[in-house]
């Protein structure tokens, strides 16, 4: 199925779409410049594509003015539960996701950035650091997405962002990803942006999943 058809399906916002569409653009735009052993761009650009379905949880009631939205966003509490995570699991396995892509999917969390950091696995590597890459608005420098994090979360005591200290060593190892993706890329961070993956985004709004 076509890509946008399936967020139509799950009523996903615009936003949301946008953001998983800028990630697996940047995936694509660092996979077309790769020096390194070769690595599986379909599970990429996959998981890209579909790792943040189960986000229609986390966004606040009080942020929706649309009440068909907000019907559409309980249906998700009554048929997925609440936990973000688990959702996307759920949602990647039922759209076709395989066990080597729902790894991927399950690695790529912020969360296990020191995992992350220590595996030889560049196919999680490439997701979490692009995932780290892209804000709300768009592409922005992994310092400053991850600052913007820490202020975001401060007040959500589940969230990793939550506590300083772990939040500054989460960044310390999302720099370090960086200089591990950049070191088998023909691009240096800043020429990853808005402008160098537009074209992929229109490619990848034909995606079939």
């Amino acid at each position: 199925m076509n890509i946008l058809k399936i967020y139509n399906k799950y009523h996903l916002p615009e936003n949301l779409q946008m953001h998983m569409l800028r990630v697996a653009a940047c995936t694509n735009l660092i996979l077309d410049n790769w020096t390194g052993k070769p690595i599986d761009r379909k599970a990429i650009t996959r998981v890209s594509l579909l790792h943040d379905m189960g986000n229609m949880v986390k966004i606040l009631e009080e942020e929706i003015q649309d009440k068909d939205f907000i019907e559409v966003r309980r249906k998700y509490f009554e048929e997925y539960g609440t936990n973000d995570h688990e959702i996307n699991m759920l949602i990647g396995k039922n759209l076709g996701l395989n066990n080597k892509e729902l790894e991927i999917l399950d690695g790529k969390r912020s969360r296990k950035n020191e995992q992350t950091a220590k595996s030889s696995n560049y196919e999680i590597k490439i997701c979490a650091y692009c995932d780290q890459r892209v804000a709300p608005d768009g592409v922005v420098s992994l310092k400053e997405r991850l600052e913007d994090a820490k202020i975001r979360y401060k007040d959500k005591p589940l969230s990793v962002w939550s506590n300083e200290e772990k939040a500054n060593q989460l960044i310390k190892l999302a720099l370090e990803i960086e200089e591990q993706v950049m070191r088998y890329c023909k691009l240096k961070p800043e020429d990853i942006n808005n402008q160098s993956i537009q074209t992929y985004i229109d490619r990848l709004k034909e995606y079939e999943i």
